[in-house]
């Protein structure tokens, strides 16, 4: 492995222990003090970071012990949020029984506005316990579409554009504010993007209200953005959806890779999913400019059976065709727990799967 290179990493989020599940009902519930429960989630954080130090990665984060959701750094934060449900969304399975479809309990009903910094919090603790590189994980601003009600929002946004622009303008100052407290390098999570590769989900966009073409010529601009912050590595995370080892599209990048690889110019980073099928062949690399850096999220957080080594040293070769191999790496296709729910792994799978990502790299780039 080169000096230097970060080929290993995470995307950010890990299994919630029994624990911190429990805790976080009971002071839900108002039967834990806040500062008992602080200290309950210092535990798990400690203990994310000590799991992804002890299995070699190169970079950690704090495993998004103190969300319920990825995106709770804008959804749990921000004022703007009524305690009515959103649009429903579909989910897809391994099966036809397994389809479901979700809907958060929480909509936007009124302008967003700052409330919280939950990032920094997250930041500062990290920072002082972790000894490897650390980054720090925020959701797309185009992921507020999850939070979206057409019969309740649009009285705050007749536009879903204006409440995108106001979610990225929330995440930039927070990224400014990060970077003054020494953090240099953020990851935007962007699952809505990939999503637009499949024809059955831009038609539910268009049902919602959200032009989907759009979301791939505004959107991206808007969420291009976000990453302005002088001196930070912006990267961009792009996945199919996770939800209870559930997903939300099928369909290779070559329906968006134009549009969003050229277009998302300020993120010199890309982590893609790339676990099965669903994401099709390897050729859109090609459509990245050729000075970016790639992870290949060829390790699936969705299936508890664990990547055999040779098959992912010649799936990187395969890759190695489309892009430059000295600027690839590995990781996860994706979290291993988005949301609080039940995940098809457990933490010795998880922490099986962190080590293969660990141990595939450095055979495939040697120092």
């Amino acid at each position: 492995m080169s000096p230097g290179v970060a080929r290993a990493e995470p995307v950010g989020s890990l299994l919630r222990p029994p624990k911190l599940l429990e805790a976080r009902r009971d002071h839900e519930d108002g039967k834990l003090a806040p500062a008992e429960f602080k200290r309950v989630e210092d535990a798990a954080v400690d203990r994310a970071i000590s799991l992804q130090q002890g299995t070699g990665l190169d970079v950690v984060t704090d495993g998004e012990q103190r969300r319920s959701h990825f995106t709770s750094p804008l959804s749990d934060a921000v004022d703007g949020m009524g305690e009515i449900p959103a649009d429903r969304i579909e989910w897809h399975g391994s099966a036809p029984a397994d389809e479901m479809t979700y809907a958060h309990r929480r909509a936007v009903t009124d302008r967003l506005r700052h409330a919280r910094s939950l990032a920094q919090e997250e930041f500062v603790y990290l920072r002082a316990r972790a000894t490897q590189p650390t980054k720090i994980t925020l959701p797309s601003p185009l992921m507020m579409q999850t939070f979206w009600s057409q019969e309740h929002s649009t009285a705050a946004y007749r536009d879903p554009f204006e409440m995108f622009a106001d979610a990225a303008a929330l995440l930039s100052d927070e990224i400014a504010q990060l970077a003054t407290l020494g953090c240099g390098y953020v990851q935007i999570d962007a699952p809505e993007l990939a999503t637009l590769v499949d024809d059955s989900v831009r038609a539910g966009f268009s049902a919602r209200g959200i032009d989907p073409d759009r979301l791939l010529g505004d959107g991206v601009d808007i969420l291009n953005d976000v990453a302005a912050t002088p001196g930070v590595r912006h990267a961009l995370h792009l996945c199919r959806g996770n939800r209870d080892g559930h997903w939300m599209a099928a369909g290779g990048y070559e329906k968006i890779s134009k549009q969003v690889f050229r277009r998302a110019t300020r993120f010199d980073t890309f982590f893609l999913e790339y676990d099965d099928e669903r994401s099709g062949g390897f050729e859109p690399l090609a459509d990245l400019p050729r000075d970016r850096f790639v992870f290949l999220g060829l390790v699936s957080t969705k299936r508890p059976a664990l990547e055999r080594p040779d098959q992912l040293l010649s799936r990187i070769e395969e890759a190695s065709q489309f892009y430059p191999r000295d600027q690839l790496g590995l990781s996860p296709q994706c979290g291993f727990s988005s949301a609080i729910g039940s995940y098809p792994l457990d933490a010795v799978q998880q922490q099986r799967k962190l080590r293969l990502v660990s141990d595939v790299a450095r055979l495939a780039w040697p120092v």
